[in-house]
């Protein structure tokens, strides 16, 4: 996997390229709230929160959040875009979260697992800032319990590409549960439609997905080119839906 520079790379149209609409945002806080407990307000972390898409709903919803995220940009991005009084963001990472030990109810690693470079220290850290039976929301695509966007298929090594990015799920649950951990849930969420074929492919040409920076340039040419073809042809035809893995752990 080649590693992104969100420093350099992504920032500037990360928040436009991967903007959630109200009804996907509620979705999603709707798969969260079934698995974390009822009480109010819950400390959360927001850990890989980039540009904010999260951090401000999950305050909304469950008390005062903290993201963590180790670009500036993306950092920068949040705190003027994704604004919320309960919300704040910090610099750090998944092996390194500027929180106290045992501080928080759950943390939310969001499409941000993959990212990790030492994911031993990263699961050792996530035990430290949680408190026990703190719940970890682990949405992270696994090799083997992979997704299968429609776009995908129109890009040389589509499939392939995209999937070596990520983890088979046995080994990610090896790993946290080899730790101390246990598995409390593991399901799909199935996201509601972007919109049209063609507001999908507008925001394809942002490149916004880890998964583009795998690709050669003449990889890339030649995906977009049949995708545009294919978009052509039905542009107004709804963007299909797929299901979406979310793992959830508990420190035990």
């Amino acid at each position: 996997m080649r590693r992104i520079d969100y420093d350099t790379e992504q920032y500037q149209d990360y928040a436009r390229g991967r903007a959630l609409s109200e009804q996907q945002l509620r979705t999603w806080i709707s798969a969260f709230e079934a698995v974390l407990p009822e009480r109010r307000p819950l400390t959360g972390l927001d850990v890989g929160s980039g540009t904010g898409r999260y951090t401000p709903a999950l305050a909304r919803t469950f008390g005062p959040v903290t993201g963590v995220e180790p670009s500036v940009r993306m950092r920068e991005v949040a705190q003027a875009q994704s604004r919320h009084p309960g919300a704040r963001y910090l610099a750090g990472s998944a092996e390194d979260i500027p929180a106290p030990s045992g501080s928080a109810d759950y943390a939310l690693m969001f499409l941000s697992w993959h990212h990790v470079q030492d994911k031993p220290q990263a699961v050792r850290e996530l035990a430290r800032v949680l408190k026990p039976s703190g719940r970890l929301l682990l949405r992270a695509n696994f090799s083997d319990h992979h997704p299968r966007p429609w776009w995908l298929e129109h890009f040389p090594r589509g499939f392939e590409a995209d999937a070596s990015l990520f983890q088979p799920l046995h080994e990610v649950i090896a790993m946290f549960t080899s730790a101390g951990w246990r598995v409390a849930g593991f399901g799909t969420v199935t996201e509601p439609s972007v919109g049209t074929r063609a507001d999908m492919l507008e925001r394809l040409r942002l490149r916004t997905l880890s998964f583009f920076a795998q690709l050669s340039p003449d990889e890339l040419e030649s995906g977009f080119r049949r995708l545009e073809q294919a978009v052509a042809a039905d542009p107004d035809a709804p963007a299909p839906v797929f299901s979406e893995p979310l793992l959830t752990l508990e420190r035990c």
